[in-house]
């Protein structure tokens, strides 16, 4: 069976009991691989050669809720990637299938010996396993790159160990990692985050009913509230955003709108060129640049002369070529 014919159809299996068809045997990519960026590439590719190799099925295996939040008993972590854009991310990388575990009790609860034979093993079949050079598993994290390895030697599957990723772009470049990435969104340097995550840093979320004021501005926004762990800097950003397969240039306000209300962080989206009812709709948000910090005017005329002059700029920057 070729690679070719195998990446047709993306397979996207949750909490499996048995070895899901299609990826049996398959050489797995093992993380949280929050982001799937360019530091995780790195693993991708092992594994997609490696399935070559074996004449095998390429997947990842990752895990939700994120581990940190299950063990926090909410939401902790500023999640860099949804899981529809996780998944379709490692489908367009030319993997064959995504399998998500659900992170709870009892699967906190396995040693790193149980996790093994039980989910590698049982649940999945492994023929191989890649992962990267910190990859920890198991009650306590008490399994480490060295142990999987000796243990895929004693259940029969090979276990390959892929070296940190330090750089991308130079020096000025900090080394590729989720906590890299956030520091860069938290700063509001979505172009940073955007070169180390490979594409533009993006969120999905349904709008919702707003206060309308954006409306009597002349700017009707679509209003999505993002997770709480959302650590994105506040301010105004050129966006382009999808709906309905349909795809927008924009400008968009998160932050807490401090010359209206000082309200809850909400993040206001005003498409270029749209005229139609989003309310309920699905959207999805790339950032492509920040603009400038989020800021008080003396009033609503003020405000809007500013508005004016952020959907300009947006325009400019979006018709640009594109630097990464």
């Amino acid at each position: 069976m070729s690679q070719a014919s195998r990446n047709k159809n993306f397979i996207v299996v949750n909490d499996p009991t048995s070895p899901p068809p299609g990826l049996e045997r398959g050489v797995y990519a093992i993380g949280n691989f929050d982001g799937a960026h360019l530091g995780h590439c790195a693993v991708i590719e092992r594994t997609k050669k490696l399935a070559a190799e074996l004449d095998a099925p390429s997947a990842v295996l990752t895990f939700e809720p994120h581990p940190a939040d299950f063990f926090a008993g909410r939401p902790v972590v500023f999640r860099l990637t949804p899981q529809s854009i996780k998944a379709r991310a490692f489908g367009e990388l030319g993997l064959d299938g995504i399998v998500t575990l659900t992170f709870d009790a009892a699967l906190a609860a396995l040693t790193a010996e149980d996790f093994v034979a039980r989910v590698l093993v049982e649940r999945l079949g492994v023929g191989a396993v890649v992962i990267g050079w910190d990859f920890h598993f198991g009650k306590g994290r008490g399994g480490s790159p060295a142990f999987l390895v000796e243990a895929g030697r004693r259940h029969g599957f090979r276990v390959e160990v892929i070296d940190k990723v330090e750089d991308v772009g130079g020096p000025d470049t900090p080394a590729i990692s989720s906590t890299a990435i956030r520091k860069a969104l938290e700063a509001g340097d979505v172009e940073t985050a955007g070169r180390l995550l490979g594409r533009d840093y993006s969120i999905v979320g349904k709008v919702i009913e707003g206060q309308k004021l954006g409306r009597t501005l002349g700017f009707p926004t679509a209003n999505i509230a993002l997770e709480p762990a959302n650590r994105l800097a506040h301010g105004i950003y050129a966006v382009e955003a999808t709906v309905d397969s349909r795809r927008f240039g924009g400008v968009a306000s998160f932050g807490t709108r401090p010359t209206v209300d000082n309200g809850p962080p909400l993040l206001e989206v005003f498409l270029f060129d749209f005229s139609g009812d989003l309310y309920g709709k699905t959207m999805e948000v790339a950032f492509k640049a920040y603009l400038r910090p989020e800021l008080k005017f003396d009033g609503l005329a003020a405000l809007k002369a500013q508005m004016d002059a952020d959907a300009s700029q947006a325009r400019e920057l979006l018709a640009a070529p594109r630097r990464i």
